[in-house]
């Protein structure tokens, strides 16, 4: 049956949920129905695919940590040069270590080997190799399982609940 979108009272995104524990949100009054697919859970009560909780709930800010997997997930395991995807993708500096480049979020795009070895200790605009997508922190973790769902044509109702999709 699926994910639903579980919005807090401001409209952000706030987690993915079971279609089982959206319905027991919307029959204790916890929620409310945003959208559905048309699909019945039963007669006269359609399956919900973004709720919306009555209440504001307070989340803590996490940090997403700064690891190769994560990187990888941000770029579509896709080199951000030639947009070849395959496995064996390695992790470029765009400000190159060798010149002071940070381990941030901002300075580390996923490469193929063959980019990673042309571009060398350069710096994208020297080595004539531009990036299809500049890097950036994602805003939460997330972004990443949306990102994931919103593939293809599927959970299109969600999109305009979520920035960057």
């Amino acid at each position: 049956m699926g994910k639903v979108l579980v919005l807090n009272a401001s409209y952000e995104p706030l987690n993915l949920t079971s279609w089982r524990r959206a319905v027991v949100l919307l029959l204790k009054g916890k929620a409310e129905q945003l959208e559905h697919n048309g699909k019945l859970v039963y007669t006269q009560f359609p399956l919900p695919t973004v709720i919306r909780l009555r209440h504001y709930v307070r989340v803590p800010y996490k940090e997403i940590p700064l690891t190769r997997r994560n990187i990888l997930e941000r770029d579509n395991n896709m080199c951000q040069y030639c947009g070849t995807r395959n496995e064996q993708l390695t992790l470029d500096h765009v400000l190159p270590r060798s010149r002071g480049g940070p381990e941030t979020w901002e300075n580390i795009v996923a490469a193929c080997v063959r980019c990673n070895v042309r571009k060398g200790s350069r710096t994208p605009r020297e080595a004539n190799m531009p990036l299809n997508r500049h890097p950036r922190r994602p805003h939460s973790s997330l972004h990443f399982e949306l990102t994931r769902h919103l593939q293809g044509d599927r959970n299109q109702e969600w999109k305009k609940y979520v920035i960057g999709a």
